[in-house]
């Protein structure tokens, strides 16, 4: 035996000598990024599967490009890394390439170290979770040609530095909290004045303030693209952009820029696009003659005045000119030799006539003007048409379907596509359904996945929608070729594509894109392949631990299997005749057989159920108490771990309020989830809002339901314990009862987050198009101001009626633009609901309209609290007179929490049709 022994002890020795001395003589990675790539392993989260071995670059590890041995390129874009820190990154020395987008786990400063990295050419960090300054070491970084840092958290000035980086093309800084002046050059001080050979300046949605220097421009600039547009800027746009003769792009819209618009603006003669809106010019019209390329032109309220020259309609590319909520005045006249399909939009200005001619073949808008007040041929042109809302691109393959977990893609594969929204900072075109421009898009993308060799099918592009601030968002599908789904490696080599952008796209200017979570990332099965003696090696160290932890095992084995069955089933203790156990915490709801719900709906029958979305179906039943009950039963795809169920019932055990859709029990037997509601009889807020419910809801209803629904949200929000977001807020999630009383509703499975400090970083977006905060949406940042932002979408729907989002447009930029000029208050009439118009006073309406805006604002931090909605919504009622007697305890300042002794309603199956994973979020109390 001690023979055996010490023959064993050598043999591991040995081992140990080979894996430690031999093994780095065949590395093919250089030892300081090795080490530098394995402080990455040891820190970050969820990087790729084949991360083994110690041989990066010999054993091909996804993500990581070698050159020699060293490591030059890593691409992990797309693949939910987490990580609070990346200093270990600034030790790859040899970096190239970095590309981290759309891995909004990487909650981190960018350190200073940053400027190590002396051979890095471009830097691609698009929707992460990045915040703090841009170091100023970024500056030495000489060899940076393309940065693209939008979408995070960035803070601070703009570091000057960034002015040294003479090779610097593409320098892409927007959606952050960029704050401070543009920096340009003094004496030796650097400079963005200094970046001749930039092409693309992408500053839009900071909050940088100040003027636009004058030089900033010159005329030895490359530039393409100058994107300031959502900012705080001031002061006058400088006469030196008009010497910047290569710019294709130009939007300073929604600053507090004024004065006069510079002469010289048609020096631009490449101009594609120029976005001027929402500031405070004064002066006419600019002169646009010679700009022959000029594609869209969006000067809206910009106090621009005086008469329109005829000359602007006769440049030749001209498609689209947006004049609305100014003061443009005189008579207008088009001309003869305006472009084919030319739209042109006047409404609300003070234009009193009209040179009409024959056979016009213009979109024309002249709404709100004093010429449609007379009788004549104008009257065509006195009123907004609606567009269809067509998908793009249309079915090809009939009758085809997949399984419920994968898409049908345009090539007719059932397959699981890489998601996510492409985001242009401009556009060249106004109809959102002409397909002609989305057709050029898809070749174009095909086109750059062919070249670099991405495993890409086709792709589908649909749904567009332009965003308030003239954004352009396109939901975009990317299917795979010849497999079901996308590895690692494909995923983040088509995010670097998307975010790099090696390609221009005509009617499209620059984008970004942001992915949504990929459900299908496989594990990797390759293997290191160094060779026979590493294999020996590892193979004996591995060995050695296994006998090691197999006593281990065997100790632990009885706990295991006793922790492995309360795992599977943490209801198996909840006997309520046994005084020990795991016992749930409940108030109130009710543990319900198999049996007991199968019976209440005649076994599942379909004429029992009400409704079906993306959870699973909702049956109408009547329990054993006579109480009539919609019945939430998870199909398989939508179930979470038993654990997490468990935790959710007593969650929403504790919830109880009058307006709040109330949990009145669950089952969870052979292999089924199922929640039990209260059920509401009169269906949803927007069904009555549309008609479809047949019940009218005159002005004073709708003051009580905003009041119901504000005081559902503050209570989930300020005494829910644990406080609730509930993150799919929507009319359709508005449950009114036999009275019309508003009941929040559709609180679903939750998944319980921890708390941030600031919110809840959260790895997917969820929530329903036109609701969503679009902050939230951008920083992936959860608060319950995001609550706040939907809820005003749903003020907005009370006043109009009117779906979120219409003909590709959304309410809260149709809302914006009716009373973009204070002086003309009867905007209101053009999109307040037409039922509401019989002639009765609707006090109130303006101040109700004002709170909706206060809760859209752009800024989370700028919106009220929901108390501070009640609070506003209950004094507007009181000042309208709202009649007290016919809603008792109406005016009750306090939060009211209901009684076990609830009263028997009915729950609609529309509050659970259309939900995109609404799953409430518990809010950590401020003190």
């Amino acid at each position: 035996m001690k023979s055996i022994w010490k023959m064993s002890s050598k043999v591991v020795l040995c081992l140990l000598f080979v894996s430690t001395h031999i093994l780095p003589v065949f590395s093919l990675t250089d030892s300081n990024d090795l080490a530098a790539l394995n402080a990455i392993k040891s820190s970050w989260n969820n990087l790729p599967p084949n991360w083994v071995g110690a041989d990066p670059c010999g054993s091909n590890w996804q993500g990581v490009n070698c050159t020699g041995t060293r490591v030059t390129s890593l691409y992990l874009a797309g693949t939910r890394l987490e990580s609070r820190q990346i200093s270990d990154i600034p030790s790859l020395t040899g970096l190239e390439f970095l590309d981290l987008s759309n891995n909004i786990g990487l909650r981190a400063i960018l350190p200073p170290s940053i400027g190590n990295l002396r051979n890095l050419s471009t830097l691609i960090l698009v929707g992460c979770s990045f915040f703090g300054p841009i170091p100023d070491s970024i500056g030495s970084l000489r060899q940076l040609v393309f940065i693209s840092l939008t979408n995070n958290s960035f803070s601070g000035p703009i570091p000057p530095s960034i002015g040294n980086l003479s090779q610097l093309s593409w320098l892409d800084l927007s959606v952050n909290r960029l704050n401070g002046t543009i920096p340009v050059s003094s004496g030796t001080a650097p400079g963005l004045d200094r970046l001749h050979g930039a092409r693309h300046f992408h500053f839009s949605n900071n909050q940088l303030s100040g003027p636009v220097p004058a030089q900033l421009f010159s005329s030895n600039m490359s530039l393409m693209h100058a994107i300031f547009d959502n900012n705080r800027l001031t002061g006058s746009i400088p006469f030196s952009l008009g010497s910047v003769t290569r710019l294709e792009v130009v939007r300073f819209d929604w600053n507090s820029l004024e004065g006069s618009l510079p002469p010289n603006l048609n020096n631009l003669t490449r101009l594609n696009e120029l976005y001027l809106s929402n500031n405070n010019f004064n002066g006419n019209m600019p002169n646009l003659t010679g700009m022959d390329v000029l594609y869209y032109v969006i000067m809206e309220n910009t106090n621009l005045e005086g008469q329109i020259p005829v000359n602007i309609f006769t440049l030749p590319q001209l498609e689209t000119v947006v004049l609305k909520n100014n003061n443009l005045n005189g008579t207008l006249d088009i001309g003869i030799s305006y472009p084919s399909n030319l739209t042109v939009n006047l409404q609300n200005n003070s234009i009193t006539d009209f040179q009409q001619r024959t056979d016009y073949n213009v979109e024309l808008t002249l709404v709100g003007n004093p010429v449609c007040n007379t009788n004549g041929a104008t009257a065509r042109f006195c009123s907004v048409e609606g567009h269809r809302n067509n998908l793009l691109p249309s079915n090809r393959c009939g009758a085809m379907s997949c399984s419920k977990d994968k898409v049908l893609s345009p090539n007719c594969r059932c397959s699981h596509p890489y998601t996510g929204t492409l985001h242009f900072y401009s556009f060249a075109f106004t109809d959102l359904q002409n397909s002609t421009y989305y057709e050029t898009l898809y070749r174009t993308l095909m086109t750059a996945f062919n070249r670099t060799e991405l495993p890409v099918d086709s792709v589908i592009i649909r749904n567009p929608v332009i965003s308030i601030y003239s954004y352009l968002q396109l939901p975009l599908q990317v299917f795979p070729s010849g497999q079901d789904s996308f590895n690692h490696s494909s995923i983040s080599r088509i995010g670097f594509v998307l975010n790099r952008q090696p390609f221009q796209i005509e009617y499209f200017g620059p984008f970004f894109f942001l992915d949504e979570e990929y459900c299908c990332l496989p594990g990797s099965k390759n293997s290191s392949h160094v060779g026979i003696i590493i294999g020996v090696s590892v193979g004996g160290s591995v060995l050695l631990i296994l006998v090691i932890l197999a006593g281990i095992y065997a100790l632990r084995q009885r706990k295991n299997a006793k922790n492995a069955i309360e795992k599977s089933n943490p209801f198996a203790s909840w006997d309520p005749k046994k005084e020990s156990g795991d016992v749930p915490q409940l108030q109130g709801a009710k543990c319900f057989s198999f049996e007991d719900l199968r019976k209440c709906t005649n076994n599942f029958s379909e004429s029992n159920c009400i409704g079906s979305g993306g959870y699973g179906k909702v049956y109408k039943g009547t329990v054993a108490s006579a109480q009539v009950v919609a019945i939430k039963r998870a199909q398989q795809g939508s179930m979470q771990g038993a654990h997490e169920f468990k935790t959710e019932i007593e969650l929403l055990s504790r919830i109880h309020h009058k307006n709040v859709v109330s949990l009145v029990g669950f089952c969870y037997e052979q292999g089924e989830q199922m929640l039990v509601y209260e059920y509401i009889s009169n269906g949803t807020l927007r069904d009555c809002l549309s008609g479809k419910s047949g019940f009218w809801l005159d002005w004073n209803k709708r003051l009580r339901i905003a009041l119901d629904g504000a005081r559902g949200l503050s209570y989930l929000h300020e005494l829910a314990d644990p406080p609730i977001i509930h993150r799919d807020v929507k009319s359709t999630n508005i449950l009114l009862d036999n009275k019309l009383h508003a009941k929040v509703a559709d609180f679903g499975l939750s998944k319980l987050v921890g708390d941030t400090g600031k919110g809840y970083i959260t790895t997917q977006v969820k929530g329903t198009l036109g609701y969503m905060d679009p902050e939230y949406y951008m920083t992936q940042q959860l608060t319950e101001k995001s609550d706040v932002y939907s809820f005003g979408v749903v003020l907005l729907e009370l006043v109009t009626a009117r779906a979120p989002i219409q003909q590709g447009k959304h309410i809260v930029r149709i809302v914006h633009e009716a009373f973009a000029d204070q002086r003309q208050p009867q905007n209101l009439d053009q999109i307040i609901d037409p039922s509401l118009d019989s002639g009765a006073k609707l006090s109130g309406l303006m101040k109700l309209v004002d709170l909706a805006m206060s809760c859209v604002r752009e800024s989370a931090t700028d919106r009220p609290t929901m108390g501070e909605v009640v609070r506003e919504i209950e004094n507007i009622m009181e000042l309208a007179n709202f009649d007290k007697k016919t809603d008792t305890g109406l005016y009750s300042s306090s939060f009211e929490e209901r009684t076990d002794e609830s009263p028997l309603h009915s729950f609609a199956a529309e509050a659970f049709d259309g939900s995109y994973g609404s799953f409430p979020f518990p809010v950590q109390r401020h003190q």
